[in-house]
């Protein structure tokens, strides 16, 4: 779970809501300064929301780039969703990259790593790039300290609030975040974490479907990232043929926790992009 270390907008960025495909999706979106190089969509993760990619709006709009993120069908803000299929997160993604022309870049963190892989694999002309943050190539799977087949069971029986005050239970944040947190998970539709929770269990490999779309990669983590493996993803960037850009002093969730080294590993990337386009 990623922890946002503020909550308050920066200038520049606005809150919209806009259509999914199943029902309004909730937005945060930073227009870029100057001439635009090109949209990037920013994909949050399990138990996130966008939120936890919010630092790197203003900075990717400070380099020239429109830059959007949102909460995922049924997180936080979002409608819920007849179809919580990994194809239909992916389609979303899609559906709002599509307002923003062909070519919008993508980077999806942790679970929502997955969901842009499907998404570049279901549409790549639509997709100008594909960035990989915290991610891997499929399921996370289930352990003894990341127990997702009981969280599975457990949701829809145990209050979503009990939940996550026992995954809490002895951490103490600030009080503005530590009711953000709470809120942030009791939203969720019980039907989309369950079925998120899931697909982190079961997720197909699709790496070799992303590669033969010819896509550009990226590929990042954090240097204390403990989710999946960190020979994992780099066996992930190897078989994309790249190599995995480690963002010091951070874990899982670099845009939170050091998103101006985020954006020193990444921005050399997008504007490479950007380059071989004009």
């Amino acid at each position: 779970m990623s922890v946002p270390k503020f909550l308050e907008l920066p200038p520049g960025v606005v809150r919209t809501t806009e259509a999914g495909l199943h029902g309004e999706l909730a937005v945060l979106s930073a227009d870029a300064v100057g001439p635009s190089r090109g949209a990037v969509l920013l994909v949050p993760g399990w138990t996130g929301s966008k939120e936890d990619l919010l630092p790197l709006l203003p900075l990717l709009a400070a380099s020239g780039y429109d830059a959007r993120t949102y909460d995922q069908a049924g997180q936080y803000e979002s409608a819920p969703s007849d179809d919580y299929s990994l194809e239909a997160f992916a389609r979303d993604a899609l559906h709002l990259a599509h307002a923003t022309g062909a070519g919008t870049h993508l980077l999806g963190h942790s679970f929502g790593g997955l969901v842009a892989q499907v998404a570049t694999v279901l549409a790549p002309s639509q997709v100008g790039s594909l960035s990989l943050l915290c991610t891997g190539p499929g399921a996370l799977g289930d352990s003894d300290r990341r127990p997702l087949h009981k969280l599975v069971s457990a949701i829809g029986k145990v209050p979503l609030l009990d939940i996550h005050e026992l995954r809490e239970q002895g951490i103490k944040r600030p009080a503005q975040i530590t009711r953000f947190l709470a809120k942030r998970f009791t939203s969720n539709d019980p039907r989309s974490l369950r079925a998120i929770t899931q697909h982190l269990i079961d997720a197909p490999d699709v790496v070799d479907d992303v590669l033969a779309t010819g896509v550009p990669t990226w590929v990042g983590r954090g240097a204390d990232d403990d989710a999946w493996p960190h020979d994992v993803q780099d066996t992930l960037a190897e078989r994309l043929g790249t190599t995995v850009h480690v963002v010091p002093d951070s874990a899982h969730s670099p845009a939170v926790e050091n998103p101006a080294a985020l954006m020193d590993a990444w921005l050399p990337f997008l504007q490479t992009q950007h380059e071989e386009t004009i």
